[in-house]
């Protein structure tokens, strides 16, 4: 359905997507997963037709964004990071207004209008005014106006941006309710939802595709090389040694004790950090318990694809997260 091949984007010589290569498939959903500033909204634009790369190509369903755009914005339905709304109309007739842009036949644009707002829950405020909504609201009129004429492509750019908990979630059903109907891609920097959301995500980092795949795969990938947290009430002789020698672990630390250092084990306890090659937590565990040390507490010394997501990216000195 989308392909990219090397795909490059520069303004004024910056360059803001670098050699991205990726392909989408018809009816999945795929999240664009990366900071603020790493490239994700120019690769929606591109592939939106809204820009034009500098370099490679994309296509949409076989048709080239640099030869066919007109063909393929008759393809897709597109919401920007902003909603491109107009505050002194009502959500119907805005609805309605843009059915008629994008081509919807006159006798079913009242049909179309009627089924996204009960899709996206917004018929409840079909007579309020743009102007007046919440931020969620807004967000889902967002999205009608992206669904009203039936796109086979819907491109989301950081929907649940400025959401709060409960409207992240209803948005979360939302998108996946599209699943399979629809081809989806959509942006955003939040790890946690993108990957509860997508089938698989594309993590991008500073114009560049650094990593690809479902969540299973992305955390297999953090089973090659992990760090381990250990909480022991005792440090018996040896333990250190005999869980160094263990094949695939790298290197064993001790760290202060929570009395000192605040670091949230148990009174009194000792840590040890261990670093790994390998997927080697049922023999670390073995070795604790057998030492008589008094295993109290044993996991990820980092916060699961959280980890690997700070991994793979590289802020820039003075850049924020």
């Amino acid at each position: 359905m989308i392909v990219a091949e090397s795909l490059s984007k520069s303004y004024s010589g910056h360059r803001a997507i670098d050699d991205v290569s990726f392909r989408i498939g018809e009816g999945e959903i795929v999240g664009l997963l990366g900071l603020n500033g790493a490239g994700k909204s120019t690769i929606l634009k591109i592939l939106g037709c809204f820009l034009l790369p500098s370099g490679g190509k994309a296509t949409v369903a076989g048709y080239s964004v640099d030869e066919n755009p007109q063909a393929i914005r008759r393809l897709i339905g597109y919401l920007p990071d902003t909603p491109p709304l107009y505050d002194e109309m009502t959500v119907d007739s805005y609805l309605r207004y843009v059915a008629k842009l994008k081509n919807v036949e006159a006798k079913a644009v009242e049909s179309r209008v009627q089924q996204v707002m009960g899709h996206t829950n917004t018929d409840k405020v079909a007579k309020a005014r743009l102007g007046e909504l919440s931020h969620g609201f807004r967000q889902r009129v967002g999205i009608a106006q992206a669904l009203v004429h039936e796109p086979r492509v819907i491109i989301l750019d950081e929907p649940i941006n400025g959401l709060d908990p409960v409207q992240i979630v209803e948005m979360r059903d939302l998108i996946t309710s599209l699943r399979g109907k629809h081809t989806v891609v959509l942006s955003s920097h939040i790890l946690s939802e993108i990957t509860r959301t997508c089938d698989r995500v594309l993590v991008v980092d500073h114009g560049r595709l650094v990593a690809e795949g479902s969540e299973a795969q992305l955390q297999a990938k953090m089973t090659k090389s992990m760090r381990l947290a250990m909480d022991v009430a005792s440090l018996p002789g040896g333990l250190v040694d005999s869980l160094s020698r263990i094949p695939g672990v790298s290197s064993v630390s001790q760290v202060n004790d929570a009395s000192s250092n605040g670091g949230g084990h148990a009174l009194g306890s000792q840590r040890l950090v261990i670093a790994t090659e390998s997927d080697v937590r049922a023999k670390v565990a073995k070795v604790a318990v057998d030492s008589g040390a008094g295993l109290l507490g044993f996991g990820r010394s980092e916060a699961g694809l959280e980890g690997l997501f700070m991994k793979l990216i590289k802020p820039k000195s003075g850049e924020a997260h």
